[in-house]
C-alpha cells in the first residue's frame, strides 16, 4: 500500500555575490590577483580603473537597465572596489623566496648528459615519478606500464633501472633512492674512504636493522669493533641526508614560487597597527563603451540592439557581483585577522610562545560573528607579517589543557615543554613517556601519558629506544 505524506524542508539558496566572496575568501594575495587578472579577460565590461581628479569627486555607481532614458546625459559607469587606495604608497613587506624546484633541477642536470632521445624520455619520466623528498616509491614494473602508456614507449625493467641509476648520480646525493637503505649509501659512497667511512657503508649493507633499531651492541660484537670506532662510524651516518629532496624545495615542486603575507602588522609607539598589503591587486570600473551599448539599446526596438542589450547587462551584474564580492572578502579577512590580533595581543607584542593563548575556529567565529566555516576559510593558506617573523594564520591556533594552577595554557606551550625535557635527558638513558609524565609535572603541567606519546609523535620524536645514543 503506498502512502502519500507532505514534507517541509527549509533551505538555503546562497546567491550569486554570496558564492563568489565564498571563492574569493579562500585565495591568498597571490591567488587573488590572478583571480582578477582572469575575470578581466573573461568579462570585456571589466577595466582596470585609473581615476582621474573628475572621477573621484563622483560616487559609485551601479549599472542598471531601469537607469536609461533617451535625455539621459552618460554618467560615469563605476563599480570601484573602493577598499583599495591607489593614492596610499603600498607597504614594504617580505616574501618567502622558494630557490629551483626540485624536478627542474634535476631535469637541467638531465639535459647535460650525452642520451640518445628514447633514454632521455624514460628518465625524464622518472624524475616526474619521484616523491617530494627525492624518493622513487613505486615499483620498476609499474613504472614500465605507465611508460609505456602514458609516454607510448615500449620498456623494460632491464633499461628502467639503467635509467634510473643515471638519475642516482645527480645531486643532491641519494635521489632516486627506493628506500632510506638505499639513500644513504647513495650518498656515503661519495665520501672520501676512510675506516670510518668503510664501516659506515658495512653498517648500512649488512646491519641496517640492528642501525635503525639501536642495537649497538650487536652491531659492535657483529663487526668486532670498539665503541670508539661505532661512534665515529655513526657520526658519519648521520651527517647523510634523509631527505634530499627537501635540500632544493621542500615547499613547493612545481616551480620557483614565493609567499606573499596577506597581513603585515608593525608595533609602534606601543601599539599593534594591522594593515593589508596591497599585492599589484587592480581596482575595476565598468568599461565605457560597454555602458554605451546598453543605453543605446534600451531606447531602441532593433531585435539585434536588445539582444546586445541583454548580454552586456549579463555581463555588468556579473562585474558588480565580482567587485562587491572582492569588497567583502577584504572586509572579511580585516576583521578576521584584527579579531585574531586582539586576542592573541600580548603574543604579538613580543613573539613569546608562552603568551600564546589556547585558541580554536570557534573563538574567533564568534568575536567576528562570521560562521566557522568562513573563519576557516580566511585562516587557510593565509600568512602575516610581524616583526619577528612571517607566520601562516593556522600557526595561532591551537587546543588548550590546564596546568597545575587551574590555568589554560595552549598545546604549543606544552610541546615547548616537552621538546626542552628531550632535549635536556642523559641520551645514554632517554626518558620514557611514563618518565617525562613526570618531568613536565615538574614543570607544572597536568599531562596523561597518552597524551604526551600524542604530542611526541606529532614532534617527531622518537620512542625512548630510538632516541639512545652511545
Amino acid at each position: 500500500m503506498l502512502k502519500q505524506s507532505l514534507e517541509l524542508k527549509q533551505t538555503q539558496k546562497l546567491s550569486p555575490l554570496q558564492i563568489q566572496t565564498i571563492k574569493l575568501i579562500e585565495l591568498p594575495i597571490q591567488e587573488l590577483e590572478q583571480r582578477i587578472r582572469k575575470e578581466m579577460e573573461e568579462n570585456p565590461v571589466l577595466d582596470e580603473d585609473v581615476p582621474n581628479e573628475k572621477e573621484e569627486e563622483e560616487a559609485p555607481r551601479e549599472v542598471s537597465l531601469s537607469e536609461y532614458k533617451e535625455d539621459d546625459a552618460i554618467p560615469s559607469y563605476r563599480l570601484r572596489s573602493d577598499n583599495y587606495n591607489t593614492k596610499d604608497e603600498r607597504p614594504q613587506y617580505s616574501t618567502f623566496s622558494v630557490k629551483e624546484s626540485f624536478t627542474q633541477s634535476l631535469q637541467e642536470q638531465l639535459g647535460y648528459r650525452s642520451l640518445s632521445e628514447r633514454q632521455y624520455a624514460v628518465a625524464s619520466f622518472i624524475i616526474g615519478s619521484l616523491d617530494d623528498d627525492g624518493y622513487l616509491r613505486r615499483s620498476i614494473d609499474s613504472l614500465v606500464d605507465d611508460i609505456s602508456f602514458r609516454a607510448n614507449i615500449e620498456t623494460d625493467e632491464d633499461e628502467v633501472l639503467e635509467m634510473l641509476k643515471v638519475v642516482q648520480e645527480f645531486e643532491p646525493a641519494g635521489v632516486g633512492a627506493r628506500d632510506l637503505r638505499e639513500c644513504l649509501l647513495l650518498q656515503i659512497r661519495h665520501c672520501r674512504k676512510t675506516p670510518e667511512v668503510e664501516n659506515a657503508t658495512k653498517i648500512l649493507t649488512h646491519h641496517f636493522h640492528e642501525f635503525t633499531s639501536k642495537h649497538f651492541q650487536k652491531i659492535m660484537s657483529r663487526m668486532n669493533l670498539t665503541e670508539v670506532e661505532l661512534k665515529a662510524a655513526m657520526a658519519k651516518i648521520l651527517k647523510l641526508n634523509p631527505s634530499p629532496g627537501g635540500q632544493i624545495d621542500d615547499t613547493y615542486t612545481d616551480q620557483a614560487q614565493q609567499i606573499v603575507p596577506d597581513f603585515l602588522l608593525e608595533y609602534r609607539d606601543g601599539e599593534l597597527k594591522l594593515s593589508m598589503p596591497r599585492f599589484s591587486i587592480p581596482e575595476l570600473r565598468v568599461n565605457r563603451k560597454y555602458a554605451d551599448i546598453l543605453m543605446d539599446a534600451a531606447n531602441s526596438s532593433e531585435r539585434e540592439k536588445k539582444e546586445a542589450a541583454a548580454f552586456v547587462k549579463k555581463k555588468l551584474d556579473s562585474a558588480k557581483w565580482f567587485v562587491e564580492a572582492v569588497k567583502q572578502r577584504h572586509n572579511t579577512l580585516s576583521s578576521t585577522m584584527q579579531a585574531i590580533v586582539d586576542y592573541q595581543h600580548d603574543y604579538f607584542v613580543d613573539g613569546d610562545e608562552t603568551h600564546l593563548k589556547p585558541m580554536v575556529l570557534k573563538d574567533i567565529a564568534e568575536k567576528t560573528g562570521y560562521d566557522i566555516s568562513t573563519i576557516s576559510r580566511v585562516v587557510n593558506s593565509k600568512y602575516i607579517e610581524t616583526h619577528f617573523g612571517i607566520y601562516s594564520l593556522k600557526y595561532f591556533f591551537s587546543e588548550g589543557l590546564e596546568n597545575q594552577d587551574g590555568e589554560e595554557v595552549s598545546t604549543r606551550e606544552l610541546k615547548k615543554a616537552l621538546q626542552e625535557c628531550v632535549d635536556n635527558e642523559n641520551k645514554r638513558k632517554p626518558l620514557t613517556d611514563d618518565e617525562l609524565v613526570d618531568r613536565m609535572t615538574e614543570k607544572g603541567y597536568k599531562v596523561a601519558r597518552r597524551t604526551i606519546a600524542k604530542y611526541r609523535d606529532q614532534l617527531g620524536i622518537p620512542k625512548a629506544r630510538l632516541r639512545k645514543e652511545l
